[in-house]
């Protein structure tokens, strides 16, 4: 990467176009900058797509469309954050949007109980869940502090790690799960992206996840480990089909994919704020909020027609504007474009399949550490104090021990429904349990200033 493109702020922001919104730099300068962005969220984008289609056991050529789905909405559903339509959907900032881990485990449950179709109809049914808490977002927020955020967070990092340990072992109900050839390429994969990740720096650092799939798969070819039979298969261009899987919609699964799009909303606004702060050092507007949630239900209602997993802020986007201090429009624009093109390219999504399941999970349970650390920087911030310890741990210990006991909600004379909205994920009742809490108990310093805080910015008028 030329010196030109990793210029810091204060060494010529005036003049530098990378750092103004809407400068016009070379495409010289912008291919590196974009490509990072591709490169630090790609396998991001992908990952859930293909879980899902593990879950829902799925044929190769409809994994390949899922991953397909993914990479166009994920292009898509940021364009919109850098180019709001009508000046309202979307939030004008540079953000880049990917599929979101934070519905894998219900979409996992969802999807082992009723199938592909059910996942793509509750995905429509939270789109429009997302589209009214965006609306009315500032009038409840004050529900969602961050140690009720943070305890969903957590636990959503927390119901991650079984799928990264299954992939690691290589695949459950394969021959050669659990042997230590399948142990051996998960951990030098996870060698391979942690040295990347906290030793190197520019694009090795923010491409660590991609780069250590690479490295990992490499290995895996002289023990035979790499199948290309998915890729001979695809099609070079095509365009993913319009409702190729029929959508079916089930209450429980409704019910439960609104509690947990209700909380993913609470967790874009983070990621929103995490980009005002780094791109303009303030908090963001009523306006910002609400276009960027509204967006994220649009998105979520298109890409269900086409089979792609709901989007959320990318926050290591963010973190790469923080460490370069780019954020010109264009150098995103260039970015989206490159997710879109490789959305139709089918050959692609399926090479992408074909990666062997311990490379993935060496590589993605770090990804998963980090969802639950953030997580848990949440529930610290500002003192982990007796209140929330008990918030906190009251409302994992429900959430995990009602998820992992089998049949403790189907006893005699307890309705179906109870089993499969609460019992189906950890989170439903982990995230309920936590508000619930957050409201009864009496509040301490931390939290009636940050109940002030909430009040005040309900009484901005949005700009």
């Amino acid at each position: 990467m030329s010196e030109s493109t990793t210029v810091k702020p204060e060494e010529g922001q005036e003049q530098n176009p990378l750092f103004t919104w809407e400068g016009r730099p070379s495409l010289v300068q912008i291919i590196p900058l974009g490509l990072s962005h591709v490169l630090a969220s790609a396998m991001g984008v992908v990952a859930p797509a293909m879980i899902i289609a593990g879950v829902c056991d799925l044929s190769a050529a409809d994994e390949t469309l899922l991953i397909q789905a993914s990479l166009i909405m994920t292009g898509v559903a940021s364009l919109l954050q850098l180019f709001p339509l009508f000046g309202r959907i979307g939030t004008g900032l540079p953000i880049i949007m990917g599929a979101a881990f934070a519905y894998v485990p219900v979409f996992q449950t969802i999807g082992a109980d009723f199938g592909i179709g059910t996942i793509l109809g509750a995905e429509i049914v939270g789109g429009i869940v997302a589209i009214v808490v965006g609306l009315f977002i500032k009038y409840i927020k004050h529900l969602f502090p961050a140690v009720v955020t943070g305890t969903v967070i957590f636990t959503i990092g927390l119901s991650l790690y079984p799928i990264a340990v299954r992939w690691m072992a290589g695949g459950e109900g394969t021959p050669m799960f659990g042997s230590p050839l399948n142990w051996l390429l998960a951990i030098i994969t996870f060698i391979v992206v942690f040295i990347l990740t906290n030793f190197t720096k520019g694009m090795l650092s923010q491409g660590s996840l991609l780069f250590g799939i690479i490295i990992g798969t490499i290995v895996s070819i002289p023990f035979g480990m790499l199948d290309l039979t998915n890729l001979a298969d695809a099609s070079w261009v095509a365009l993913p089909g319009i409702l190729h899987f029929q959508l079916d919609f089930a209450p429980a699964a409704m019910a439960t994919a609104a509690i947990v799009y209700v909380v993913n909303c609470l967790q874009n606004m983070g990621g929103v704020a995490m980009t005002t702060n780094a791109v303009d050092h303030r908090i963001p507007t009523s306006r910002e909020y609400t276009g960027g949630i509204v967006s994220l239900g649009i998105m979520s209602i298109l890409g269900a027609f086409i089979g792609a997993i709901p989007q959320s802020t990318y926050e290591q986007n963010t973190g790469i504007i923080i460490s370069n201090g780019v954020k010109n429009r264009l150098v995103f624009t260039f970015a989206c474009i490159v997710f879109i093109v490789a959305g139709f390219l089918p050959k692609l999504a399926a090479l992408l399949t074909c990666i062997p399941q311990p490379v993935l999970g060496g590589a993605v349970i770090s990804v998963f550490a980090t969802i639950t650390v953030s997580g848990l920087d949440l529930i610290i911030e500002g003192g982990f104090t007796q209140r929330k310890k008990l918030i906190v741990g009251t409302s994992i210990a429900l959430g995990l021990g009602i998820y992992h006991v089998s049949g403790c909600l189907a006893g005699p004379g307890m309705p179906e429904w109870v089993s499969s909205v609460f019992g189906a994920s950890e989170l439903v009742v982990s995230a309920i349990c936590a508000i619930i809490l957050n409201l009864v108990l009496p509040k301490d310093a931390e939290a009636i200033a940050e109940a002030e805080q909430a009040r005040l910015e309900t009484s901005e008028e949005p700009r």
